[in-house]
């Protein structure tokens, strides 16, 4: 199985282009903070470079800005190839399936949804900042179970 969920805020602005039979391919960096950090140093964040196509590409790169957070969904891919030197080059890349807004409604919005559906909604996302709060509440019911 090759599935990877990805929260980080994009490096840049997404570079949209078209291939040669028109197709959208978008592309851009999105910073991934590390689970945990060593005591005395800051978090560590690592660059993951995603790779979006057709439709959702053209989505990304009208509706997602440098800063913002996102959440990915999609595969790893590895590719080699060589340059015309004849050195080879390999790459891994998350290639997004799925894309989203994860922060919240920007104060000035202005760029419109041609054709696409904006989902700016007021969902809460797990915050690395609280602890207490892991999408699990205590049950003091033990007398039955719900199975």
């Amino acid at each position: 199985m090759n599935k990877v969920i990805l929260l980080g805020r994009l490096t840049r602005d997404p570079e949209l282009r078209y291939t040669t039979n028109n197709t959208a391919v978008c592309n851009f960096t999105l910073a991934v903070n590390r689970r945990f950090a060593k005591a005395g140093e800051e978090r560590q964040a690592d660059f993951i470079p995603i790779v979006v196509w057709d439709k959702l590409a053209e989505f990304c790169g009208k509706y997602f800005l440098k800063g913002r957070q996102v959440a990915i969904v999609g595969r790893i891919q590895t590719r080699t190839w060589d340059d015309n030197e004849g050195k080879r080059h390999y790459v891994t890349e998350v290639v997004a399936e799925e894309a989203y807004f994860a922060d919240s409604k920007p104060e000035d919005v202005s760029r419109k949804a041609d054709g696409f559906n904006l989902d700016y909604n007021d969902q809460v996302l797990p915050s690395e900042d609280n602890d207490s709060d892991d999408g699990f509440y205590q049950d003091d019911d033990d007398d039955e179970l719900p199975f």
